[in-house]
């Protein structure tokens, strides 16, 4: 009976520190994870670009303005050539969250901060956060491209858009572009990749998945995405997919800690 109760106790003291371990981790704000991706098509002067890689900020009542605070002055500490924000960022309507997402509109990168929709937009009014997003000064690539000095950054609407005629329109996004030139791809879920695969995309940025987040869902996050975090080949298409920077849900994370990811990208043109 000691040894069951003792047993027990433990149990309880473990599970209790591993939930305020994960809390804290997520209310303290994501670690910078850096990671190096060759592309065969960057020219050599665009050697050592940097793209700040955000994802899943869930804002809401558990995480609001002073976390998006934190996470805007770790963005601007790793000084990016690029941000890219790949959805879901936050919980509930502008209405509600005008304030908890003010501070993004002190993000700062010399190429600007480009934004694609989640599935979590279109459980709000999508189209109002696409017009909040605009309000803060990133500019929303839907199912559309930009050439930029070095390659071209193209963005595709998220697959939950069908609920409303829209989603994923690659032809609009890729067509007609010039594949001498590198493509960076901003999408949300990372499930597209094989159509990113068929229209020649170099790299695939995305979120969606936090890591698994925590038992059971890194069971069902394994079983509906190709990645679920980290950098992965698919054919000629490298696939990177961040854990995210906050939570669904009760914010709480276990072996899947939040990061925001700063990918440098290398020439293999010769320096």
């Amino acid at each position: 009976m000691l040894i069951s109760r003792l047993a027990a106790g433990a149990t309880v003291l473990t599970a209790g520190a591993v939930v305020g371990t994960g809390t804290y981790g997520v209310l303290d704000g994501p670690m910078v994870r850096r990671v190096t991706v060759p592309l065969a098509k960057l020219p050599a002067q665009a050697h050592g670009l940097r793209i700040a890689l955000v994802s899943d900020l869930h804002l809401g009542p558990a995480l609001g303005r002073g976390f998006c605070e934190r996470v805007v002055r770790t963005v601007n500490d790793t000084r990016p050539d690029l941000i890219a924000l790949v959805g879901d960022l936050a919980d509930g309507s502008v209405a509600d969250l005008r304030a908890e997402t003010e501070p993004l509109a002190g993000l700062s990168a010399r190429f600007g901060t480009y934004f694609v929709p989640g599935n979590h937009e279109y459980y709000s009014d999508a189209d109002a956060w696409l017009d909040r997003v605009g309000e803060l000064g990133m500019r929303v690539l839907l199912n559309e491209r930009v050439s930029l000095p070095e390659f071209d950054l193209a963005g595709v609407d998220d697959p939950a858009g069908s609920i409303i005629g829209r989603g994923p329109d690659f032809a609009a996004a890729l067509d007609g572009r010039d594949s001498e030139r590198a493509c960076v791809l901003l999408a949300h879920q990372p499930v597209v990749v094989h159509d990113s695969v068929r229209y020649g995309v170099d790299l695939q940025l995305s979120g969606h998945t936090h890591g698994g987040q925590l038992w059971p869902g890194n069971l069902i996050a394994r079983l509906a995405n190709p990645t679920v975090a980290g950098l992965e080949l698919y054919g000629a298409t490298a696939l990177y997919v961040t854990r995210g920077a906050g939570a669904w849900g009760p914010p709480v994370r276990v072996a899947a800690p939040s990061d925001i990811t700063v990918l440098e990208l290398a020439s293999l043109q010769g320096v």
